[in-house]
């Protein structure tokens, strides 16, 4: 039987419950079971798609095309299982559903109510991601913090799984925040103390507590923690704040936190083999010297707008040796006569996606300082499309070429909207989603990159390359090395005689693992050291 392990969090947000379930479920995963994990987030929204990266950072996408949350960004790193569309639900997804089904007389003529309807459909969502990928284990994370109204549905849906299931087959994880006050130099339980209340309150006993700490925690306040709140002593865990991302799984299982886990779920299971994570902690210690990257974007305010990209260009630095640097540049800030200060001490530049006009400018400003001083250039998704067009303006001459996106009165959109978006007024759900194939062309970059011919990568975006000027930007030096398998849509652009100027359609950041960086990320970074390299003996 499938077993089910619940994350809450308490007393403040961003204590790092999905780090938690990630680990979690990598640690599961090496012990041979097949986990998925999963995230409820309480908000309205249907989906992240059309938040503000501000608000919310990026939005992740699943092979499969769903648009979701970053943390579903850690599951996949960490467990390095592919998840779907049951891997994200929101309050409004919830109501959505059941709205329509009450309008389709599903439900016979009943009062629609929060119990049992609303609950029903959550639960539902959480049955349906174990049986859609036979799961031994699903991991769901709730968002939000205990006490928040909006988390209540949740709440009670997964207080009645644990009746329908069986305790033995379900487990509750609190992760709470354990303050340490300098004035009186000692940590203080009573938050977790009162969570741990509030959660009970509504009918869950938690069966661990993990507890957040940025100093070691002492056997008084375990033995504190364990009282108060109703759970064995070593059911409390210790999570310290540790220098990589990727040490937490080793970090909690210090505190016997898997073992834990599957005695209180009576798993039978092999012992763990967590030899390659090993294997990759030990590359990230060994890293030399650093390459510096800078990171041209829109919403650099707020670095987990970028997570998924800062994480695979660190990825590429385990593999190549190194430790990478991220200078975030705000491309408003970038002009011809500021790009040379923002961007000179920088060993490569990458792009990432965006949308909007906002920004631009400073965009095709940066891509063309790279063309020119042969300084390595990796595009995503917006970032080909700002290539594309410092190549129409700079190369083929066209000084109003534009998207269609920014400038639709332009006579030179070399990037427009694909046919199938013309006339589509509703924003969410309604770009180019998920999984899509794209053939490489030989000799090229992306072959040396990939090693292979055909590829398959996720994608989010409506506009694409305009396929009236393919032919003259071919004519004109930018090469076209990578199409749908039809040859129909461009998907990936280079410069031959540049050391990298890549721009991909494209997201590759969401498929990077940290023991197995990105292929593009991968080169992207070798090119940067190359140029450091290179710079630094000229200097010397």
């Amino acid at each position: 039987m499938t077993k089910y392990i619940f994350v809450t969090g308490g007393v403040v947000s961003g204590l790092g419950k999905g780090i938690t379930a990630a680990s979690l479920g990598r640690l599961l995963k090496s012990r041979g079971l097949k986990v998925a994990a999963q995230k409820l987030d309480p908000y309205i929204n249907v989906d992240p798609g059309t938040m503000s990266p501000f608000q919310h950072g990026e939005v992740y996408v699943t092979e499969d095309g769903a648009e979701t949350d970053l943390d579903l960004g850690h599951y996949e790193r960490f467990i390095d299982e592919d998840l779907n569309k049951y891997s994200n639900l929101t309050t409004g997804k919830v109501y959505w559903n059941v709205l329509n089904k009450e309008r389709d007389g599903k439900y016979l003529g009943e009062t629609v109510q929060v119990i049992p309807h609303i609950t029903d459909e959550i639960k539902s969502f959480i049955y349906s991601v174990g049986k859609k990928t036979s799961a031994d284990v699903v991991i769901t994370e709730i968002g939000g913090t205990t006490g928040d109204i909006e988390s209540q549905p949740f709440l009670e849906a997964i207080r009645q799984v644990s009746t329908e299931v069986g305790r033995r087959n379900c487990l509750f994880i609190h992760v709470t925040l354990v303050p340490f006050i300098s004035g009186s130099d000692e940590p203080k339980s009573k938050p977790t103390q009162h969570s741990v209340k509030e959660l009970r309150g509504l009918g869950i006993q938690p069966d661990m507590i993990v507890c957040r700490v940025d100093q070691p925690l002492t056997d008084d306040i375990r033995h504190k923690i364990s009282m108060f709140c109703n759970v064995q002593p070593d059911c409390v865990i210790e999570n310290r704040t540790v220098p990589v991302l990727y040490q937490a799984p080793m970090m909690l299982e210090q505190s016997h936190f898997c073992d834990i886990v599957c005695r209180e779920l009576v798993l039978d299971c092999r012992k763990g083999d967590m030899s390659e994570w090993y294997e990759m902690l030990d590359r990230i210690d060994s890293r030399k010297g650093s390459v510096k990257i800078g990171l041209v974007g829109k919403y650099v305010r707020l670095h987990d707008a970028y997570l998924s990209v800062a994480e695979a260009l660190q990825h590429a630095g385990y593999e190549n040796g190194t430790e990478v640097e991220i200078e975030w540049i705000d491309s408003e800030e970038i002009n011809d006569s500021s790009v040379d200060k923002l961007l000179s001490g920088c060993d490569g530049i990458i792009l990432p996606g965006g949308f909007g006009s906002r920004g631009i400018e400073g965009m095709v400003c940066a891509a063309e300082y790279c063309r020119v001083r042969k300084v390595p250039y990796f595009g995503i998704c917006l970032g080909m499309q700002i290539a594309v067009i410092s190549y129409a303006r700079n190369v083929l001459g066209y000084e109003d070429a534009n998207s269609g996106e920014f400038d639709p009165e332009s006579q030179h959109c070399v990037i427009d909207l694909m046919e199938s978006q013309q006339g589509v007024s509703k924003k969410g759900g309604t770009m180019r989603l998920g999984a899509y194939p794209c053939h490489i062309r030989p000799g090229t970059k992306m072959a040396e990159a990939y090693q292979q011919e055909d590829i398959s990568e996720r994608h989010r975006h409506r506009y694409e390359f305009n396929n009236q000027f393919r032919q003259e930007f071919e004519s004109n030096g930018l090469t076209i090395s990578g199409t749908s398998p039809s040859g129909e849509l461009v998907e990936t652009v280079e410069i031959a005689e540049h050391p990298f100027y890549v721009g991909v359609q494209f997201h590759p950041e969401f498929k990077s693992r940290p023991n197995r960086a990105h292929p593009l990320f991968k080169a992207f970074i070798a090119a940067s050291m190359k140029r450091r390299d290179t710079t630094y003996e000229s200097e010397s």
